[in-house]
C-alpha cells in the first residue's frame, strides 16, 4: 500500500515539475508596451484630426512587435456604425499589412504598404460594420535588419457625431 502511495505522490510530482517547465517554455508571443517618441507625437496628431472629423478612440494601444507577426486585436463592432482603423508601424520596418476578418472569419479588409514612401508607416482604413459581432484585426510589419522590439500603435475609432462643413456667422 504503501508504495502504490509513494508511486501516486512521486507521478504527481514529475506531472508538475514537467507543466512548470513547459509554461516557462512556450512560445507565446506576450504583448508588451513600447516607448517610440516619434510614433506617439504622430498618434496625437491623427487622434486630434480624426476627433475634429467626430470620431471618438475606443481602443489604442503601443506594443512592441516581432518582424513577421501578426498580432491579433479582437473588437466588438455595431451594424451600421462607421468605425476609423490606424495603424502606425516602427520606421525602420520594410512593410506594414493590416488584415481584418468578421466573425465568421472572413476577410473584409486588407491593406499593405511598403517603405520608402512619405507617411508609409501608417496604415488607415475605414469600415461600417454589416453585422453586430466581433471583429479581428492583425497588424504586421516586416522588418530584415530587426526582428524584435519594433514598436507598433493601433487605434480603433468609432463616428460619433456629424460634423457640419462650415460654422454659423451672427449678421
Amino acid at each position: 500500500m504503501k508504495s502504490i502511495l509513494y508511486r501516486i505522490i512521486l507521478c504527481n510530482v514529475f506531472i508538475s515539475a514537467v507543466l512548470h517547465s513547459n509554461a516557462q517554455d512556450d512560445n507565446t508571443i506576450r504583448v508588451s508596451p513600447c516607448d517610440d517618441q516619434s510614433i506617439q507625437r504622430l498618434a496625437d496628431s491623427l487622434k486630434h484630426l480624426y476627433a475634429g472629423d467626430g470620431f471618438q478612440i475606443l481602443r489604442e494601444a503601443a506594443m512592441t512587435m516581432e518582424s513577421e507577426y501578426e498580432i491579433p486585436i479582437i473588437v466588438p463592432m455595431s451594424k451600421g456604425t462607421a468605425y476609423q482603423f490606424v495603424f502606425i508601424g516602427d520606421t525602420k520596418s520594410t512593410g506594414y499589412e493590416v488584415k481584418m476578418y468578421d466573425y465568421q472569419e472572413k476577410q473584409v479588409v486588407t491593406q499593405k504598404k511598403e517603405a520608402g514612401r512619405s507617411g508609409s508607416n501608417i496604415i488607415s482604413y475605414s469600415y461600417t460594420a454589416r453585422m453586430s459581432e466581433y471583429h479581428m484585426i492583425k497588424p504586421v510589419q516586416y522588418n530584415n535588419l530587426q526582428k524584435k522590439n519594433l514598436c507598433g500603435y493601433v487605434m480603433l475609432f468609432k463616428k460619433t457625431e456629424a460634423i457640419a462643413g462650415t460654422h454659423a456667422v451672427a449678421p
